[in-house]
């Protein structure tokens, strides 16, 4: 629970700063393709898709009987100079680039967090599951079988004292006849 309740306040951080990225990308965008158009940013994306070459890397580990991801992410730039010159392009596509990066690797960490957060929730419901199982059916049948158990050991030491009381009742017959 201790678990949850840590990753769950990380998990809730994590998503309000990728809202607050993704308004701020969404804005910028926005801003990017009012002032540059339709045409010219597509071309400019297609160009600037060449530049970039995403390496990702996907690793799991075991915490809490769960197989947690560790996600390794770069994005490589195969030129410094950008896709686009100056003059022509919107002032809004810099700080579009920019916060684009910072996006895609908040993505990627509330992925993670999102993916740890339904590794944990279905093992815990796994385990909720057995204890209820072992609350409401082991447990009861195991309680019967105690029952009975005990109820065979008294009958039979009720028969042995029963036996024990005949024998003796007999040795002493046999005593007194002699």
């Amino acid at each position: 629970m201790h678990e949850i309740k840590e990753n769950w306040d990380v998990y809730l951080k994590n998503r309000e700063i990728l809202i607050d990225l993704y308004k701020e990308t969404m804005i910028k965008l926005h801003q990017t393709f009012k002032e540059m158009g339709k045409r010219d940013f597509n071309l400019i994306s297609k160009l600037s898709k060449l530049q970039y070459k995403p390496n990702i890397n996907v690793k799991y580990f075991k915490k809490i009987g769960t197989l947690i991801p560790v996600i390794e992410y770069k994005l490589i730039k195969e030129e410094l100079l950008p896709a686009y010159s100056f003059e022509n392009s919107s002032h809004y596509l810099d700080d579009l680039l920019i916060i684009l990066e910072k996006f895609f690797e908040q993505i990627i960490v509330y992925a993670k967090l999102e993916d740890i957060m339904l590794k944990i929730s279905f093992s815990y419901k796994k385990i909720n599951r057995r204890i209820k199982g072992l609350k409401n059916v082991i447990i009861p049948e195991l309680q019967f079988d105690i029952k009975k158990i005990k109820d065979i050991l008294e009958e039979n030491e009720r028969e042995n004292y029963v036996r024990l009381k005949n024998t003796k009742n007999l040795i002493t017959k046999e005593i007194q006849s002699d």
